[in-house]
């Protein structure tokens, strides 16, 4: 029998001085069990990045024709398609081609600058794709306000983001790779 998703519920305010951007979301994450929790946490840190009244999370893993996060006007067009990883060229191109714009978000680590250089020349011919890249000792601080139902606070001013919950606060400096 396969396993289920575990569901974790987090209340996150978020106060985006870059973005004027102040409000506060009710958040259902539904946690793969392949997915661990440095990836879900950089999910709700590409979230709180990118959010409004018309973000969110889809099917996620188990959907091959959507992406993990999206935003989708209400006549049906994908403002933003979110992905996360070292995604394919292949996978990008079709993401880029149903989207106005695409955003990955990278957090592998020392595996990150391999990909980039193998991937960045493919990349650039997309105009509508942002890449960044999340530093590894961010991602495993993040990993530390896991908890089944989270109070999360992110404070984003001049590219820097705090995300915080009642015991911890993590200091997050996203790396842009490709910008628009």
């Amino acid at each position: 029998m396969a396993q289920k998703a575990t569901i974790f519920k987090a209340a996150l305010q978020i106060a985006d001085m870059d973005r004027h951007y102040y409000q506060d979301h009710q958040l259902t994450i539904a946690q793969h069990p392949s997915e661990t929790d440095e990836r879900m946490m950089v999910r709700i840190l590409a979230f709180a990045m990118n959010a409004s009244d018309t973000l969110a999370f889809s099917k996620g893993l188990c959907v091959d024709d959507e992406a993990e996060l999206w935003d989708i006007s209400l006549s049906g067009d994908i403002n933003l398609w979110v992905e996360f990883g070292q995604a394919d060229e292949k996978w990008l191109r079709k993401a880029c081609g149903r989207a106005k714009e695409v955003l990955l978000v990278t957090y592998g680590g020392r595996s990150v600058p391999v990909w980039w250089q193998q991937s960045q020349q493919a990349l650039t011919r997309y105009t509508n794709l942002r890449v960044i890249d999340i530093p590894q000792e961010s991602v495993k601080a993040m990993a530390q306000l896991v908890s089944r139902n989270m109070d999360l606070q992110c404070s984003i001013s001049d590219e820097q983001i705090w995300l915080s919950s009642n015991d911890e606060s993590v200091l997050i400096e996203p790396q842009v790779l490709k910008s628009l």
